[in-house]
Order: structure tokens, then C-alpha cells, then sequence
């Protein structure tokens, strides 16, 4: 997961330096603009989890696709997405336009029905996170942890704001919008990759959640996730200056819980020694000011960073903590949901394999927990789902003989309903990197889960007993209506989005664990 984001950020670089990759002027523009409508009106998927408690449960009178419809889905049309080897930011639907970003920082603003481009926004950075719509202006945030909003409409910007000045900053959750605010996350992979360095004086960022006025991007309050600021801790045996404690980074999209009053973060392992608390843990946030209310840490000591991985034949790292955590991150958002008898209850899983449910009402103490897989420290799992009955869990375990499987599991209790293997024949059979883990965030409509494959399959479960009722296999090159060439490849990071009948999936994800491709389909019934 992390060495991915290093490769993909190098072959992005690559790939803008090559004009021959550059999309064809106006090809595939839109013929007529129609007027905005109403982005809370109509059907529409708003942002990471369709709505600010992060569910990726699209109901019925959204979706327009029921599970008798879905063996049916047909490709529709395809986007090439220029310049990148990764399609790795969910798109969002709202007040008839789709909105997507991209791995070469260009936004852009489509006609859902058609795949027509209306405008194209480019940032100077990469883009992996997803995108919030409010009623003037679109918003999200780049790899350089700066937030920004754009009129909707043109495609104007209006403003940018940067939520934190640490060299390794980066924002890849998806901004939640609400109420007048925008809350933005900041992770900070990088550093815990540059501390495999013995010279790397690790280790200073502290992963952060920061509340914007949606109107000018000023900052009203910022919260770190590690209250205790970095400190001087003593030399290195290599002789650098040791700092912490640091990490604790936040991958995904907050999560509002207007019923408490508090917003929800996730956050990663440690960097750097002292251990803390708030490491590897839901974290509730006051959305009013930003205090801190309560942490739930599920994996205590989780410090790590590269090359602290005591192989053999590899060199110590100096910069490696007293004792070495696995790098069980949280890379998924906290889901709020509640229960068939009201109580509410939050459900996440981890990278180690481990889903929780946990109580919001008890300062997220631990009321199940299931087991989905081993656990793998290479890929994230980035996102499960629930609808009223059921929470879904899909496996990654990269580092295993057999990775992947999707796991149904009731949601007031956390015992199993059903399993699905992981497909025994993957798709990508014969390709030099191939595996079936499923680490993309799953979506969720009445009857029917899906769930994108790094072998490069798109897969419909039936939520009554996981059979399949529907595959696409993405790994081959498509006719795109904007004219770019393209081809779909390992599927990672976001889930399918469904919104008006219409399922939109992108494919592709060059780098450590997967094959690129640059692509976002568009299926339908007609």
C-alpha cells in the first residue's frame, strides 16, 4: 500500500514528461452544457461512502438497479484517463455530473449518461482522493495536503488551502463536507519510507484532521491525532538525531456523527518511539472544536517503519523502533450505522485481516470482532460496506498463497452468514503480476455487493447467500469516448459507485502489487 503510492508518484513523473501521452484537445467534449441542478436532489453518490457516515450502502431510491437487473449490466462507454498507469480516485455523482480525479491531477467534470466531457480542472499534483459536491463548488485534496474547491459549473478554482506544511504531507482520504465545513485529513507516508535511510533524522509528522469553511477555505481548527508534539529522543547508532513520537497518519475520509456531535478518523502505525495510544485506532474528534473525546486503539505497539523488518540478510535500519509493530494500519473510514434495534454501532476493518464492530455510545469499546483473513503488510483494505442487516468484509492478504474472499457477517453480532472464495482460476492467469486479493472498498445495494478484484474482475455477490450473479472482466484495452487510449488492469483503492442504473468502476494500478491501467467504465440494463 505504501510502496505503492512511492512507484505510482515516480511514474507519474515519467508520464508527464512524455507530451506523446497528452490527450487530444476537445475530443469527447460535450455538445451542450445543461443547467446545474440540485446536487442533494436526484440520484447521486456524494463523496468516499455515499454520504458523510461512510456506509457505501446505496439504497434503493438512489441506485435504480435492483439485484435481479444486475446479471444484466452491459458496458455502456469507457473514459481513458490520460497520463497515469493508475485509476485510483473514486468518481462522485451529483446534480447530473460525474466528477473524477486523477493520478496527473487533472479533475474532471463528465455527463454520466454519456462520458462527455464538460471541463477539466488540473491541479499541480497527483489526486488519489475521492470528491464532495456541495451546491456551488466541488472539493478535494491532493498528495501535497492541499485542500481545494472549484466552481462546479466552469471549473474555476475558488480557493486552495494547505492543511499541513510537513515535507511529507498528503492528503488521500476523500474531504467530508458538512454543515458549512470541510474536514480534511492529512497522512504522511512518505516519511516512514525515507526513514530506511540511516542518515533520516526520523521521525516528525503526526497524521491530522482539519476543519475548513467550505466558502473560503480558512481554517477553523485543526486537531493532530498525536496530541504530544515530536521531540529531540537521542542519536541513532548511525549517528542521527531521533525525534517522536510521530506517525499515526489518516488515509481515509472522516466520518460525521451529527447525532454526538463528533467526527471519526482512522489513523496508521507509528513512526517513531514513544508508542501511543491513538496509533492503529478510531479517534472521535468534537466537530465543533477539534478536541480530542475518545480513542479506540485496537493494536497497541504498532510502530514500524522500512526496512524494520528483520529479514534475513538485510541490513538493520537504525532508525527502527525498541520493538517492531506489524503495520496494521486502518486504511478504510469508520462506518456509522445502525442496528435493526437502534443502537448504533461503528464497523471497520483493519489491514490485519480483522473486522471490529465498536460502540460510539462507550468510547468505541470493542462489541465484535471477525477475522476475514490473515492479515498482509503490503496491501490496505480500503474500504467494507453494511446495509440494514449485514456488514461485508473482503480479504487482500497479498503475502499469501491464496489472497482475497468477500465475508458477509451480521451486523449486531459479527458471526459469519456467508463466504466466498476467491476465485481459483484469477482473470490476470499468465500476467507477470497477478492475484485475486480483494483490497478495493466494497459498495453495497439492497440484495447485491460488489467488489473489484486485482486480478482485474469486477464481481456482483448475491447479500443472501454470496453467490455471483455478475462478473466483468476489465484486463484488456477499451474504445474510449474521450479518445485516449486505454485499458484496465488490477483494481485497488475505490469501490464500484452506483447511482440513476448505472454501476462506474475504474480499473488499473501500476506499481508494487499490481498492473496498470488508466479506465472508467460505465455499465447499464439499457
Amino acid at each position: 500500500m505504501k510502496h505503492q503510492i512511492v512507484i505510482s508518484s515516480l511514474l507519474t513523473v515519467v508520464l508527464h514528461l512524455s507530451p506523446a501521452l497528452a490527450q487530444t484537445a476537445n475530443t469527447g467534449a460535450c455538445a451542450t452544457t445543461p443547467v446545474l441542478t440540485d446536487p442533494s436532489a436526484g440520484a447521486h453518490w456524494n463523496g468516499w461512502g455515499a454520504g458523510v457516515t461512510n456506509t457505501r450502502f446505496q439504497p434503493a431510491d438512489q441506485a435504480h438497479l435492483t439485484a435481479a437487473g444486475v446479471p444484466k449490466l452491459k458496458l455502456k462507454w469507457a473514459f481513458g484517463i490520460a497520463n497515469v498507469t493508475q485509476a485510483r480516485s473514486q468518481p462522485a455523482i451529483a446534480g447530473g455530473r460525474l466528477f473524477m480525479a486523477s493520478d496527473s491531477g487533472v479533475v474532471y467534470a463528465l455527463d454520466p449518461k454519456t462520458g462527455c466531457t464538460y471541463w477539466t480542472f488540473k491541479a499541480p499534483t497527483n489526486i488519489r482522493a475521492a470528491i464532495s459536491v456541495g451546491p456551488k463548488a466541488i472539493y478535494f485534496a491532493d498528495t501535497k495536503a492541499n485542500a481545494y474547491a472549484v466552481d462546479r459549473g466552469t471549473g474555476a478554482q475558488l480557493w486552495v488551502r494547505k492543511v499541513d506544511d510537513h515535507a511529507f504531507a498528503k492528503s488521500t482520504g476523500a474531504p467530508t463536507l458538512y454543515d458549512g465545513r470541510l474536514y480534511v485529513t492529512a497522512s504522511g507516508v512518505g516519511e516512514e519510507t525515507s526513514a530506511s535511510r540511516p542518515e533520516y533524522e526520523c521521525c516528525t509528522f503526526r497524521g491530522s484532521v482539519s476543519a475548513l469553511d467550505a466558502n473560503t477555505g480558512a481554517v477553523i481548527w485543526k486537531a493532530y491525532t498525536i496530541p504530544e508534539a515530536p521531540k529531540p529522543r537521542g542519536k541513532s547508532t548511525a549517528g542521527a538525531q531521533l525525534w517522536g513520537p510521530s506517525g499515526a497518519g489518516v488515509w481515509s475520509a472522516p466520518t460525521i456523527d451529527a447525532k454526538r456531535g463528533l467526527i471519526y478518523v482512522a489513523t496508521g502505525n507509528g513512526y517513531s518511539d514513544p508508542q501511543q495510544k491513538t496509533s492503529d485506532a478510531v479517534i472521535a474528534f468534537d466537530l465543533k472544536t477539534g478536541k480530542m473525546k475518545w480513542a479506540s486503539q485496537v493494536t497497541p505497539k504498532d510502530v514500524w517503519a522500512l526496512g524494520c523488518n528483520n529479514r534475513p540478510g538485510q541490513p538493520a535500519n537504525p532508525n527502527c523502533p525498541e520493538e517492531v509493530g506489524p503495520d496494521f494500519d486502518f486504511a478504510a473510514s469508520p462506518i456509522l450505522t445502525t442496528l435493526p434495534n437502534g443502537r448504533d454501532i461503528l464497523v471497520i476493518p483493519q489491514k490485519s485481516g480483522v473486522g471490529y464492530g465498536l460502540d460510539p455510545e462507550k468510547e468505541g469499546e470493542i462489541v465484535w470482532q471477525y477475522r476475514f483473513g490473515r492479515g498482509s503488510a503490503i496491501g490496505g483494505v480500503w474500504g467494507a460496506a453494511v446495509d440494514p442487516q449485514q456488514a461485508y468484509f473482503a480479504a487482500a492478504d497479498y503475502n499469501t498463497p491464496a489472497p482475497g474472499g468477500l465475508h458477509a457477517v451480521r451486523l449486531d453480532t459479527g458471526e459469519r452468514v456467508w463466504y466466498t472464495p476467491p476465485p481459483k482460476q484469477p482473470l490476470c492467469a499468465g500476467a507477470s503480476v497477478c492475484s485475486t486479493a480483494q483490497s478495493a472498498a466494497l459498495t453495497a445495494i439492497p440484495g447485491v455487493v460488489f467488489s473489484g478484484s486485482a486480478d482485474g474482475g469486477i464481481r456482483a455477490y448475491s447479500a443472501k447467500d454470496g453467490s455471483i450473479l455478475w462478473e466483468f472482466d476489465t484486463n484488456r484495452p477499451f474504445d474510449t469516448v474521450n479518445g485516449v487510449k486505454a485499458a484496465g488492469g488490477s483494481i485497488d483503492g475505490p469501490g464500484p459507485i452506483v447511482a440513476d442504473g448505472i454501476l462506474y468502476m475504474t480499473s488499473g494500478n501500476g506499481g508494487l502489487v499490481g498492473r496498470s491501467g488508466n479506465v472508467l467504465l460505465a455499465f447499464g440494463i439499457d
